[in-house]
């Protein structure tokens, strides 16, 4: 991730949450008060967010020391401990709930990518996310789906261009809407058009493209188009996809499966922070 956003974001959310300061703590705990605690899994899962969190209590107090005991993309047991903190307490119970928030979140995408990608590991066929992200939170939560085993797609509008039915509309044609790409985004640039049915995607298949969006199509329908393409062009279908339905989209032959769900609706991990035992000389 790009370290200066990251910066950036954590001092934007810890700001949010520290306000004018931590009274609570501030008024309970000595200054000098060091102590040491633990991160511990209370649910199945896998874990991200482990560098990240680490980044916000170093955000705090520098002197912190951080010890990962596991990996990000790791699978853990309830009563796991993932992480120990150890170091001035003030600052640990003051980043405590932004680091647990962070860490739940990206674990939660983590394990709900992860159990998609179990279901078609044996099938040549790709889990995406989409744009369907927390604003604010795009760079992390396409991070922990990668630690899911998924694949990101675009980060951005910048990253790569989707035609779309409006798109086409606002163009007069499919082939007018292609043109004006081209013209701007050059040869570097792969193309991506959605088709809803099997007449678009015969018609789509007349032109240069790189990617066909195989959208709302049930498996059977789906089996045809991926016939038609006939390996042209990279196949991917999305919408209306569950945890239900993802097996029997990519045993259809397309070459990825994009669901928004990933990243909008994933449980957060519920992690907790303990305390684990007072430094001498506090």
């Amino acid at each position: 991730m790009n370290p200066i956003y990251l910066q950036q974001f954590i001092r934007e959310v810890l700001n949010e949450d520290i306000g004018m300061g931590d009274i609570t703590t501030e008024s309970i705990v000595p200054e000098k008060h060091r102590s040491s605690y633990v991160f511990r899994v209370k649910h199945p899962g896998v874990v991200a967010g482990l560098s990240i969190a680490e980044r916000v209590f170093q955000e705090l107090d520098a002197s912190l020391t951080w010890m990962s005991l596991v990996q990000d993309g790791e699978r853990v047991e309830p009563g796991t401990i993932i992480a120990r903190i150890t170091g001035p307490t003030r600052a640990i119970l003051t980043g405590e709930r932004v680091a647990l928030n962070l860490m739940q979140r990206l674990s939660g995408i983590a394990t709900l990518t992860r159990s998609l990608v179990d279901q078609i590991h044996d099938l040549p066929c790709r889990v995406l996310d989409t744009r369907k992200t927390t604003p604010g939170l795009r760079q992390l939560e396409k991070y922990a789906v990668r630690m899911g085993g998924g694949t990101n797609h675009r980060m951005g509008l910048s990253h790569g261009v989707m035609i779309k039915d409006n798109h086409i509309a606002m163009a007069g044609s499919l082939a007018k809407a292609i043109e004006l790409v081209r013209a701007r985004t050059g040869h570097m640039v792969q193309i991506e058009v959605e088709a809803d049915t099997l007449t678009q995607v015969e018609e789509i298949l007349a032109f240069d493209i790189d990617v066909i969006l195989l959208d709302n199509m049930d498996p059977d329908m789906l089996r045809r188009a991926v016939k038609m393409i006939d390996g042209k062009v990279v196949t991917e279908a999305s919408g209306g996809v569950t945890p239900e339905t993802i097996r029997a989209v990519a045993e259809t032959g397309v070459d990825a499966v994009s669901l928004g769900f990933i990243t909008h609706s994933a449980i957060a991990l519920d992690i907790g922070l303990d305390f684990e035992k007072e430094e001498r000389g506090t």
